[in-house]
């Protein structure tokens, strides 16, 4: 896949960074907190310009460069760059126990609480390995369209990290589970993010192998403790190439991914719990010549942390090699305070980790339907056709069902996909209501969901129950109450726990008048009330007649219909 160009120009000391068809841009006169100028038919991606001509943040420097040289260029002539970015993504795995022993998994279990003979690496214990995380690997490896090999092999790889107690990790380094597949990613594009633009990153591999403990450290007591729960807790590494560059298609390609794991059920792949931790490797050339040295920004946590790392890195590289320096093959850390990335060590190679085969595994052989033993029994092999059969639906066909079933706008359908529980909330809501889907949609996505980030909660935890915000829609469906109505009841809803739209809107006098010659007789008492403006209505002003809706409704307390007003003052005017 041809990496896209990054341009690169100097205006003297101010840089700005832009996404176009998924890639950076670097361009001459962007300003400070500005978007760089595109041509009519391009779309932006990036919808901040990540700006590097800043003061630069106290403590974030390179042992190498300056701080304060990464933010000016030389004055040269214009340049091009492209950028290539490629992952390493790390999923636990749902399981109740580890990969290679019964120890139980739970995120938040006292230190060192769950921890056998074998994570411990106590001499004599050998590893068995768990069905379970087998099965899942086959199963991701089936959803991004890998190739499942039918042999595959263990491996060593050593370490020597206070918090690897055996020295040695054991993983698929020679032949994993699946290789050569793909992920399909798309994000919205566009002035109103209304584009939508599909990519693909290739799969190198998909490979099982164990997590590591924590290592906890106490600056007070300048002491560092080890907690080894999550020694020996299975992983899926998954693999991309190098088809991404920039931040925002690097995380947008991890929230699929993210996605479909959940949909899968193979992994939780909570970030903020670090059940998905995320490497980029990172580097910049020139198009037409060889590609640059790479970089490793390690243990990325969130998704929004993953894309600032990127494009941080690639500035840091362009502007290192266009002041004369070089890239060092290094491993980096993203300090998320100081918003900048820094060595940590320089990186190993496959012969400092010693691969060796593991001795105490032998190879494992998966099956299909063609090359299944006779009469084996299903709980000693695992199947590969049978584990097709039960995979669910993908994030992306339920998108693409959302369109069609519902009529709704395609980046609607993304951020339904994206908030957890919200798309559960929204059919639960279709269920109970009469009210259109466009209607539905629009209450979910912007009262429903403005309201839950303003209190910064879960869709789980909101107040408003998807049967009350169905009863209230069918309230407004029927002309029960008016739209600011509607809201009110929103608002006390949200409030008050327990009482149901129609109680709200009962003791609140919230009805619509029904009463037609009421409501005639009011429109007829503003209209006496305020000629000038009936006799601006009558010179042809569309707008007045706007300000005598707005006074009958004022009269009612906004309990008559704005359109049935409408029609009646209306009706007067031209008798």
């Amino acid at each position: 896949m041809a990496a896209p160009m990054l341009r690169l120009c100097c205006p003297g000391r101010r840089w700005a960074l832009a996404c176009i068809d998924g890639c950076s841009r670097h361009r001459r006169g962007a300003p400070n907190g500005c978007t760089s100028s595109r041509r009519r038919g391009q779309s932006s991606v990036a919808q901040q310009p990540f700006i590097t001509a800043q003061k630069p943040r106290k403590g974030c420097t390179d042992r190498r460069v300056d701080s304060v040289a990464l933010l000016i260029a030389p004055a040269v002539s214009e340049h091009e760059w492209a950028a290539v970015v490629g992952l390493e993504i790390h999923a636990q795995i749902s399981s109740k126990s580890k990969l290679f022993s019964g120890s139980q998994v739970h995120f938040a279990a006292p230190p060192n609480s769950l921890v056998s003979f074998f994570d411990a690496s106590l001499p004599g214990t050998l590893p068995v390995l768990n069905r379970r995380c087998v099965e899942a690997a086959v199963m991701t490896g089936l959803a991004l369209n890998c190739r499942i090999n039918k042999k595959s092999l263990f491996d060593r790889k050593h370490y020597f990290y206070a918090d690897l107690p055996a020295g040695y990790q054991i993983t698929q380094q020679r032949l994993p589970i699946a290789v050569n597949g793909s992920l399909v990613y798309s994000f919205c594009a566009g002035k109103n993010r209304s584009q939508v633009i599909n990519k693909t990153a290739r799969v190198k591999q998909i490979q099982l192998e164990q997590d590591s403990g924590k290592s906890l450290h106490d600056d007070l007591r300048s002491q560092t403790l080890i907690d080894l729960n999550r020694a020996g807790v299975g992983l899926l590494e998954v693999v991309l190439e190098p088809d991404m560059s920039c931040g925002e298609e690097a995380a947008t390609a991890v929230r699929e991914l993210q996605l479909i794991l959940q949909a899968l059920g193979t992994s939780q792949a909570n970030m903020a719990e670090g059940q998905l931790r995320v490497d980029a490797n990172i580097s910049v050339h020139h198009p037409g010549e060889p590609l640059g040295v790479r970089t490793e920004v390690k243990n990325l946590n969130s998704a929004r942390f993953l894309a600032k790392a990127i494009d941080y890195e690639i500035q840091r590289q362009i502007n290192e090699l266009e002041n004369g320096g070089e890239i060092l093959n290094e491993t980096r850390s993203f300090d998320s305070k100081l918003g900048c990335t820094i060595p940590m060590r320089d990186k190993e190679g496959k012969q400092d980790y010693r691969f060796m085969p593991e001795p105490n595994l032998p190879p494992l052989l998966l099956y299909d339907t063609e090359s299944l033993p006779a009469g084996a029994d299903p709980q000693q092999v695992i199947d590969i056709d049978r584990i097709r059969e039960q995979l669910p639906e993908l994030p992306s066909v339920t998108r693409e069902k959302l369109v069609q079933q519902y009529g709704m706008l395609p980046e609607h359908s993304f951020t339904l996909l994206n908030e957890v529980g919200l798309l559960e909330f929204f059919q639960n809501v279709m269920k109970e209501t009469r009210a259109e889907p466009k209607k539905v949609t629009s209450w979910v996505l912007n009262t429903l969901l403005g309201f839950l980030k303003q209190q910064n909660l879960a869709v789980s935890e909101s107040p408003v129950t998807p049967s009350a915000l169905a009863e209230l829609l069918n309230l407004l469906d029927r002309k029960a109450i008016s739209s600011s109505a509607a809201k009110q009841v929103f608002e006390e809803l949200w409030r008050n726990e327990g009482k149901t739209p129609a109680q709200i809107v009962s003791e609140k006098k919230l009805e619509l008048m029904q009463d037609q010659e009421a409501l005639e007789q009011l429109c007829h008492a503003v209209m006496e009330g305020h000629p000038q403006v009936v006799m601006d209505v009558k010179k042809g002003n569309p707008r007045a007649i706007n300000k005598l809706i707005g006074l009958v409704r004022k009269a009612t307390l906004s309990r008559a219909d704005p359109t049935v007003i409408k029609e009646i003052l209306e009706k007067k005017l031209a008798s």
